[in-house]
């Protein structure tokens, strides 16, 4: 049941990203920098020290994850791209930034194990939280926690409540459509996408501009997940987080076997 008093998800979706975001990984390789940058803190010595640790044959993936937790900018304009690494300004997209910075890695990383952590998020060997939030730092990890409730598991539990909308309209006898989606958010946040969209539209200030792209996604699946969270009572909550992990596990076992070498 709904809680008996709720914010809502109402309000300006913040564009400012957290001072805790910005502030480097203690501890991580300090004064290693240049006199312009004692710290070697820039995006330019990051990218350097990553580099260096892939040459000197550190493991790929320690080396990225230590490069995250020293990496500054919440976002950047590449190659015409942008970059936006924090949704909402309190989730961080750790495979963005992950893609950034093994473009610099030119060919230190094996093809299929760098395929498998972009597509799907597996790491070439199983790494304990600890050893992920030293290597991040708190603040980040704290942020790479937001982004896997927010963004990743409640894609996981939209897809779940779409399957369960679709049993239940072929057990009827009734054709696909796209009314399952608009089932689906019903049962999960009460109103349609199609309400909730165009909510989300006026509240990130995106006007009439047409389609979306996976960055506005993402921000429209984090203000979501919020929504959720402050609409409904802890029990519910605690329950479509369980569904959204079994169904998350579900799709990371097949995605793990699919992308084995053969």
């Amino acid at each position: 049941m709904p809680r008996a008093k709720t914010a809502g998800a109402t309000g300006t979706i913040g564009s400012t990203v957290p001072d805790e975001f910005r502030a480097p990984s203690a501890g991580v390789g300090e004064g290693e920098g240049t006199p312009e940058d004692p710290e070697g803190l820039s995006p330019e010595h990051v990218i350097h020290r990553f580099c260096a640790q892939l040459a000197e044959g550190m493991p790929w993936h320690r080396a990225l994850l230590e490069a995250m937790g020293r990496w500054i900018p919440a976002e950047e304009w590449r190659n015409d791209r942008r970059y936006k690494y924090m949704v909402g300004g309190e989730a961080f997209d750790w495979l963005l930034l992950a893609e950034r910075l093994c473009e610099e890695a030119d060919g230190c990383i094996p093809q299929w194990e760098l395929e498998r952590l972009l597509f799907h998020g597996f790491l070439p060997e199983p790494l304990a939280e600890d050893d992920l939030r030293e290597l991040l730092g708190v603040s980040k990890y704290r942020a790479y926690l937001n982004f896997h409730y927010g963004v990743v598991l409640e894609e996981a539990l939209q897809l779940a409540a779409e399957e369960y909308a679709r049993k239940r309209h072929l057990a009827k006898g009734y054709s696909d459509s796209e009314e399952l989606v608009e089932e689906a958010f019903r049962h999960l946040y009460t109103r349609t996408r199609t309400d909730l969209l165009a909510e989300f539209r006026t509240v990130a200030r995106l006007g009439n501009r047409q389609g979306l792209n996976l960055s506005d996604l993402q921000e429209f699946t984090y203000w979501l997940h919020k929504w959720r969270v402050n609409y409904w009572d802890p029990a519910r909550v605690a329950y479509d987080t369980r569904l959204a992990i079994l169904r998350l596990e579900a799709l990371r076992e097949t995605a793990w076997t699919a992308t084995l070498p053969q």
